[in-house]
């Protein structure tokens, strides 16, 4: 049997293309919800709004197969009319025209649709959640998993972060001295990120002739963006907050975003149904503090982590380790589609 480390896009994909090659497997994730950093949250209003994973472009062809395998429908981001630059602190916000772009899409209904149909192909058994793996114990020919409950396996695959799961796992034996260094390395994709989302009853910036799109310099906010939904009957703003911000308590950091959205969009944005936010540096199994600051992407793909440890019994597979598009939802895809074609090809030919 297989055990895979980790719910998230990468290990859903893996245990869906090796439960169509007949391969038993399970699934071990230590959230009570899969989907790792996909994280769709819905509004009290029923907006979905992305507080994790949320575009990809064309150039993300992995990610396009899998949605076009699984018949999920995607659309286009909004982003007709001018947008905001706020460029410094002491003077207000500009009306730009956005540059000729190629697009960028969104999953409808969000992004969660793509993993909870991955795992609605999969069944209870292979799936287990609320189980945090703690160590890995490789004695021969036999993997021994301790989480919860003790598994034992003859193969398994690492689904998480390598930074994270070398501060989440005891590995014994321990793991070669250059995989710990090159992922102590590896930029954990969102675990500095703030994400937070505003829901209205109306789309008042398209009705101002607004794409409804900020960039600033000058924060809370730094990335804004139109987040209505595909139907266009739950209207939505959605982007990025500085990551210098998440100290701050919730009250405080809040109260400091709505102040820069009052200057910029006008009292409007002050209407808004639903406030949702999500600080990624508090989700411990997305998260880990680093000794040195890493740069984005950084160490994303090393060779090493397309390696077996342990005379094959020990894979690494998720979009930190891709070689394409590391950091990516079509990361995460490309290692899984890579790492399931590694076991299907070695179970085919016993």
């Amino acid at each position: 049997m297989v055990l895979i480390i980790g719910a998230g896009l990468s290990g859903l994909v893996t245990a869906y293309r090796l439960k169509k090659a007949g391969i038993p497997f399970k699934v071990l994730e230590g959230r009570n919800r899969a989907g790792g950093r996909i994280y769709t949250q819905l509004t009290k209003h029923d907006s979905p709004v992305e507080m994790g994973a949320t575009w990809f472009g064309s150039q993300h062809t992995n990610l396009i197969a899998l949605l076009k395998e699984l018949k999920l429908p995607f659309f286009e981001q909004y982003v007709a009319g001018s947008a905001y630059f706020q460029a410094f602190s002491t003077s207000p916000a500009e009306s730009i025209a956005i540059p000729a772009q190629s697009p960028t899409y969104r999953i409808a209904g969000g992004s969660a649709q793509l993993t909870s149909t991955l795992l609605d192909l999969l069944s209870p058994e292979e799936v287990i959640l609320g189980e945090m793996v703690k160590k890995i114990e490789v004695d021969g020919s036999k993997i021994i998993v301790t989480a919860n409950q003790i598994f034992e396996c003859e193969k398994i695959i690492v689904a998480l972060p390598p930074k994270l799961a070398l501060a989440l796992i005891d590995f014994v034996p321990i793991l070669p001295p250059e995989l710990i260094e090159v992922a102590k390395q590896t930029k954990t994709w969102m675990e500095n990120s703030i994400k937070v989302a505003l829901t209205f009853s109306k789309p008042f910036w398209r009705e101002n002739g607004k794409s409804g799109t900020l960039f600033s310099n000058v924060g809370p906010i730094t990335e804004f963006y139109d987040h209505c939904n595909v139907e266009e009957n739950r209207f939505a703003l959605c982007g990025f907050v500085n990551s210098g911000y998440a100290p701050l308590p919730f009250s405080e950091r809040k109260a400091k975003i709505l102040k820069q959205l009052h200057l910029i969009y006008g009292p409007e944005i002050l209407e808004y149904t639903d406030y949702n936010e999500l600080v990624w540096a508090n989700e411990k199994f997305s998260s880990n503090p680093s000794e040195n600051p890493l740069f984005p992407h950084q160490n994303n793909g090393n060779p090493i982590f397309n390696k077996s440890f342990f005379q094959g019994s020990v894979f690494f597979s998720n979009t930190e380790t891709s070689a394409v598009h590391g950091g990516y939802m079509d990361g995460a895809v490309y290692a899984a589609n890579t790492v399931s074609k590694k076991f299907i090809d070695l179970y085919r030919r016993f």
